[in-house]
């Protein structure tokens, strides 16, 4: 059972926004981005059956299906989308008190921290190039193994962001890490962003 609440009146809302889509078969997706973080947003979009993602939770309501995106899972415990009218008409809100809360500390396993980081502050800048960036492993002497994918393979620039900004971000963060290491084939340049 998912942690996030969403009101009758808000589903009701938002079953008549997609009563007036073009799609018979579409949801809503529910996410965070930079989620643990003090960025965090909470938003709400439409979801076609082609954009469900297999590890999405899944919430089954009376008129339309919710997805929870497994990233954000976490960051809305307790959250709760409403739809309040007033005199000038009706606002959804959405209220995810844990959506700013790191969900990692310093006794978090080295992955897991890396993991978070990765997701919160690294891959939303990447993200602008069409690239992303994940954990192969954590090597004995304390390297954290990296590959790069979409734009960032085969870029010209990867070698720079991964010292300048990847490493250096990790390293603040995690102390017990010693470095990273590229592991992507950057031969490969179909993608790359330039």
């Amino acid at each position: 059972m998912s942690a996030i609440t969403i009101t009758d009146a808000a589903q009701d809302y938002l079953a008549d926004l997609l009563s007036k889509q073009n799609s018979h078969d579409i949801g809503i997706r529910v996410f965070i981005t930079q989620p643990g973080t003090q960025y965090a947003e909470t938003c709400i979009a439409y979801c076609k059956k082609e954009e469900v993602k297999p590890e999405d939770t899944v919430l089954g309501l009376k008129s339309f299906t919710a997805y929870i995106d497994q990233v954000s899972e976490p960051f809305l415990e307790d959250a709760v989308v409403d739809y309040a009218t007033d005199r000038m008409g009706g606002q959804l809100t959405i209220k995810a008190p844990n959506a700013k809360v790191p969900m990692v500390n310093e006794d978090s396993p080295i992955n897991e921290r890396i993991n978070y980081y990765l997701q919160t502050e690294i891959n939303p800048g990447l993200a602008s190039h069409g690239g992303q960036v994940s954990l192969i492993e954590v090597v004995e002497d304390g390297i954290a193994v990296l590959k790069f994918g979409g734009g960032c393979q085969g870029c010209g620039q990867a070698d720079v962001t991964l010292r300048e900004g990847i490493e250096r971000t990790l390293l603040e963060r995690i102390p017990q890490l010693k470095g990273v290491r590229d592991v992507t084939d950057h031969s490969q340049k179909e993608n790359a962003y330039y």
